[in-house]
Formats: C-alpha cells, structure tokens, sequence
C-alpha cells in the first residue's frame, strides 16, 4: 500500500483526541510502547464478546473457535518474523521470554548443552536493557559462570575489535541487543554470531526495537533465540514471543510447569510436551495473542520495508533539527547509519525531567530517565537523557513541534 502518515494515523483512535488544554498530541515515545489500531483493538474485542474459552482444554464450539483463533495468531506471527510455527512461544513480555531462556538455562541437569557451571561464560555487552541482562546476571551467579561483556565507544557503538577476546572458547551464551534503546544504534550480527558459534555459543537476540520497525527474518539472522515483545510492534500489552531453533527448543528444560505443558504426568513424575506448548504452561494470554497476530497483519499490509524507509527519512530530518539547537548533545550516533529512530540527548544543565515535564506541557510526549539501562548510561557519562523515538505514524511536523518546544524550553528556563 501507499505510505502515508495522513492516513495511517486515521488508523489509531487516540490521535483523534487532544491533551493538555486542546492540544495537539505529539507522541515521540513509542520505544517505550506503541500506540493501537483499530484493527487490534477491534481483534482483541471480538475474542471476547465472540470466541472466549480455554484454548486446548475443550471439545465444545467456543473451545475449537478460541483454540483456531490463538493457533492462527501463531502461524501470523511466524510468518512476521520467517519462522516455522513450532519455533514461536507466546509469553507475557519480552522481559519474560529472555527470563525464559536464562531460567531454563539455569534448570538444565548436567550432560544437558545448556548446562552451565563456574568454567563457563555468560558474554553480553554494556548497551543492553535491563531485561537483557539481569536475567543473565542471575544466571551468572547461579551457576557460577563468568559474566563478560562487549564495552560501547564514545559514539554509541559496539566495540567489537576484541570480539575473539570476548567471545571465548569457555562461552557458552551471547545475549545481545538488536538495535539499542537509548542510542538507537543498529549492533552488526555477523562477526558475533560467527564468533559465537565458532565456539558452541548460542546466540539469544533482544529485538524489542527492531522487530516493530524494519523486516526481520529469523532465517537470516544466524542467531539462536529472539525475543520482542507486542506492545511495541502496535500489538496489545501483556503479549511477547519468543523465538527459538526447534533443535535447541526441544533440548531446553521448561521454564514453568503446570497444566498443558506436559505427555503424562504420575505422582511422582512427568513428561513434557514439545515445543512450543511445553512453554505455555496454564491458560495463555489468548486475546492478547489474536490482537498480536492482528497486529502483524497491519503491519504487514502497511510494508515492514516501507516502515524503514520512512523512519530512516524521518531520522535524518531529526538529527539535522536537533544537531542545530544550542546547548544539545545527541548520546549515540549523531549520523544515520546503522540506526533506528530512536533520538536520545542532553540540554546543557537543564534536567531532562524537567525538560520532559515542559515538553509534556506542550502535547508532547517523550521518556525521559535512564530508559532502564543505567550501564550504558554510566558508560556513555550522563545520569539520564531525554528520549524521542519516532514511528510509522510520525512526521516532520511532529519533529518541527519537537524542535520548536526544546528551543521554547531554554527560554522558558531562561538558559543561553
């Protein structure tokens, strides 16, 4: 279809409405999450006024409805990412699905590939979330493994010159962001992948930022797990995937137990069904699941490709906007290459919470903090920044009222 702003935000109800005295809402923080189409409002509605029941628990109609409406909601997002069906696990977040893999990790028994011991390492790096790396420093300290990670350069990138340094013969995972979430920068997979699995390492790939906003097929990628979560790809809350290799998913202990994940079950034992059911233990989150595959279908129909290429557009129109404010630092690479829309900066010795309260003040939306990744923001010597992260549906206007509202900001700060 045609690309158009005009028309893709008719698609999302909240743009309909005003804030802040009437004004014009200018959302810039979709890094954080997403706002919904009709489409996946109306998805997740009609599952509950019209097929709700427990998935593979029943023989009535509701049962079979409700089971044909999460499984296609499966198949759609397989087919989103380049997966096979039984590769993709519904979670509740992306946080989840990373914990997912590090406790499993953590249950396998000895002789298990993913058991890991104080002679193995844990190798992520200082740009990652928090989602993705608590969970390994957990791990780490479980089991004993060694936690290595990959630093960041003064422009926001990965340092990959001692990859062969980091990357060992005695790692045995590499957790590692696609796209940052503070710095928006766009991490190079092949020379770790390559390294990783020179070694035996399984590569597990946080794509909660990329995911939503360029094509991403897990063909092609060479990694070993992938996780992103719905709500920032214009899917519901309360959804997440994980991705995983049917080889290695068949080979990892599950993370919960319970009902609908097992073969048999005795007193005294039980036996896991295959992926990916042994990972959904309980009722899954269903509706959530048929708004997420409602949520592919969107996204799908407007072009992942062309999604891309307006953001790369509409990125380059930033930065140039920005870079030409008074007192402003952009943290992370100030050109557009290998980078998402994710614009994260300073304003000279105004707070960024107070900048964001001020751009509040005018409709505008954006995050502000340590956007939970408070290594990389020691690393990159700033205690907080203020975020914009733009999407499908956002324009140069929405950056010209950025950038008239920041410049505003320092008068009405009375700074420069």
């Amino acid at each position: 279809m045609p690309f158009s702003v005009a028309d893709i935000r008719k698609d999302f109800p909240i743009f309909e409405r005003t804030i802040r005295d009437g004004k014009r809402l200018v959302y810039l923080d979709s890094g954080a999450t997403s706002q919904k189409p009709w489409t996946v409002i109306n998805a997740e509605s009609d599952f509950y006024s019209k097929h709700n029941a427990a998935v593979h628990r029943g023989a009535h109609q509701l049962a079979e409805e409700a089971t044909d409406a999460y499984e296609g909601a499966r198949a759609k997002v397989a087919t989103f990412i380049g997966a096979q069906v039984d590769e993709v696990i519904f979670t509740k977040s992306a946080t989840e699905s990373l914990n997912l893999v590090a406790y499993a990790m953590g249950n396998a028994h000895q002789g298990n590939r993913f058991a890991l011991t104080s002679a193995d390492e844990i190798v992520v790096s200082e740009m990652e979330h928090h989602a993705n790396l608590v969970p390994w420093q957990e791990l780490a300290k479980r089991t004993g493994a060694k936690l290595s990670w990959f630093t960041v350069t003064e422009e926001g990138r990965l340092d990959l010159s001692g990859v062969n340094e980091v990357i060992t013969e005695r790692t045995k995972v590499v957790a590692i962001t696609h796209q940052s979430n503070v710095l928006g920068t766009i991490n190079p997979l092949d020379a770790i992948t390559k390294r990783a699995h020179e070694v035996g390492a399984v590569v597990v790939l946080d794509a909660c930022q990329s995911v939503p906003h360029m094509p991403v097929d897990v063909s092609e990628l060479n990694v070993d797990f992938l996780a992103f979560s719905g709500h920032k790809a214009v899917g519901p809350t309360g959804v997440g995937i994980l991705w995983g290799r049917s080889e290695l998913l068949a080979q990892l202990p599950p993370f919960l137990t319970g009902g609908s994940m097992v073969s048999s079950v005795t007193m005294t034992d039980a036996t896991w069904a295959p992926a990916p059911q042994k990972f959904e233990a309980g009722v899954p989150n269903m509706a959530q699941a048929v708004g997420l595959g409602a949520a592919c279908d969107y996204l799908s129909t407007v072009g992942m490709q062309n999604i891309r290429n307006h953001e790369i557009s509409l990125t380059d129109y930033a930065l140039d906007k920005l870079s030409a404010i008074s007192g402003i630092k952009i943290i992370g690479p100030t050109t557009n290459v290998s980078r998402g829309s994710t614009i994260s900066f300073t304003l000279k010795e105004i707070h960024p919470h107070d900048l964001g309260q001020y751009l509040d003040s005018q409709g505008i939306a954006v995050r502000t903090g340590h956007h939970c990744a408070w290594p990389l923001a020691k690393s990159m010597k700033v205690q907080s920044t203020t975020r914009a992260s733009f999407y499908l549906y956002n324009d140069e206007r929405d950056v010209d009222a950025l950038f008239e509202a920041v410049v505003n900001a320092q008068k009405y700060f009375g700074r420069f």
